[in-house]
């Protein structure tokens, strides 16, 4: 059956668009393992384009769907745990937390089960249906890779406390777009799960189910006040709601792509690497090579990103070397100063019908053509978005490129508006440098702006 929610497609609510059906799998936390990784390769080959793309919140889409996948296909990827065990919630966002939880040398708490916990409580209540499809919970466990800085309704985000470690509790209230606010609530790790119950249950008591178009939470929230709502989840909770006016300490957030490339484990003896996707994209006989990979050389776990590229965990140090050879056999790269590494891009006019330019092939087009003409020492966030609703990535980008369309010679042309990052901007990419650049005069722009911030980097660190 195609999706109820016309912009939220499932596994089991696929959704039409401009290159066929599209179909998206929920990863919880975004792990997966080596079976199912091969399960969604046969599908992408028998269904669609013969390739897979991570998503910003590390699910999995198929693209180009033009055999529908069939009740029996569907209940084996349940059987191997790929989709929700309750068709009903399929359509709720994914639940995101670090790609290194668990493994990550720093983290105050492994967040693998708070996900866990809470995607089955989510499969347990059919009530939890009536949510808005775009409901997003993540976990943050407070290491060196974190996710607290993306966009999501409610935030758990670990602080340490007097030696001990609370969870931090962050709702979205004002304007569309920014981040989620820190309400100055402690709670102890048991009690995350009571407390999303209750925030559920007020949102659900305060919608109309029947209304086609769900009120966000962040809506719902703004309109009786973040602590009204506060007071309406303490009267359904069996504990108080501590109140604390610490302040968290300042967050690493993970603007340096730190997960790529190789990385120690807080396992002792053990690696994770992290591998590039290019636009997010691996093709599904890539995607058996990197099932493989994981089976021989690791555990078998497979962690998507939600800055859309893919770890390989648990690797002997002795097999590093083997392992980046078989990624370069597979035409991938772990290199974080790869171009490709923080390159993003919407799905285009190729697969969307919002989009105003051709995004992917654009980006892929840039990149060849920087590839060969500058070295970056770190990775450098260039965003492509076809059109204002900016799908891939919600935040500001080192560079953003708008695709627009304009007139000229009686012909429609594609062509891009460049911002550059700029918190005190008032305009949603930052600060805008130019307008209707077209694609054929976009990459030596681009390479004289990355020009020059190479140059500016070098004389900061020489003053």
């Amino acid at each position: 059956m195609l999706s109820r929610f016309a912009t939220c497609p499932g596994l089991f609510y696929p959704t039409p668009a401009e290159d066929g059906i599209l179909s998206r799998m929920r990863i919880p936390g975004g792990i997966i393992n080596s079976e199912q990784c091969r399960a969604i390769a046969d599908i992408a080959d028998q269904h669609g384009g013969g390739y897979v793309d991570v998503t910003n919140r590390a699910n999995l889409q198929i693209r180009e769907i033009r055999t529908p996948i069939n009740s029996q296909v569907l209940n084996h990827l349940q059987d191997i745990g790929l989709g929700s065990g309750n068709t009903d919630v399929d359509h709720i966002r994914n639940i995101m937390t670090s790609p290194t939880a668990g493994i990550d040398p720093q983290e105050l708490i492994d967040t693998r089960p708070f996900v866990q916990a809470w995607d089955n409580y989510l499969a347990a209540h059919p009530a939890l249906s009536a949510l808005s499809a775009k409901f997003s919970v993540c976990f943050d466990g407070g290491g060196i890779v974190q996710v607290s800085d993306r966009l999501n309704d409610i935030l758990f985000a670990a602080v340490l406390v007097d030696g001990n470690v609370y969870f931090r509790l962050y709702l979205c209230v004002g304007p569309k777009g920014q981040p989620p606010s820190d309400m100055k609530i402690l709670l102890r790790p048991d009690d995350c799960l009571p407390i999303l119950a209750a925030l559920t249950d007020v949102y659900l008591n305060h919608s109309d189910i029947n209304h086609q178009r769900r009120l966000r939470l962040r809506e719902l929230l703004n309109t009786l006040g973040y602590e009204n709502y506060l007071q309406e989840v303490q009267q359904r909770l069996p504990f108080p709601l501590f109140c604390s006016e610490i302040s968290p300490v300042a967050q690493k957030i993970d603007t340096k792509y730190q997960h790529l490339g190789i990385h120690p484990q807080r396992q002792k003896g053990l690696f994770y690497i992290g591998v590039v996707l290019p636009l997010g994209r691996v093709e599904s006989r890539q995607m058996r090579g990197l099932a493989d990979l994981a089976a021989k050389y690791g555990s078998g776990t497979l962690r998507l990103t939600p800055w859309q590229n893919l770890l390989l965990t648990d690797i002997p140090q002795e097999r590093l070397t083997d392992v980046q050879n078989q990624i370069t056999l597979l035409e991938l790269d772990s290199s974080p100063s790869n171009i490709k590494s923080a390159l993003v891009a919407c799905s285009g006019n190729k697969g969307c019908a919002a989009s105003a330019t051709d995004t992917k092939n654009h980006a892929l087009a840039l990149a060849e053509y920087l590839e060969t003409r500058l070295t970056l020492e770190h990775p450098i966030n260039i965003h492509f978005t076809g059109c204002q609703k900016s799908c891939a990535q919600h935040s500001q980008s080192d560079i953003t490129l708008l695709g627009v369309n304009f007139e000229a010679d009686n012909q429609t042309v594609e062509a891009y508006h460049i911002y550059l990052a700029d918190t005190n901007s008032t305009q949603k990419f930052g600060r805008q440098l130019y307008q209707n650049v077209t694609f054929p005069e976009l990459p030596a722009l681009i390479e004289q702006i990355l020009q020059m911030y190479k140059v500016q980097q070098q004389n900061s660190h020489t003053h």
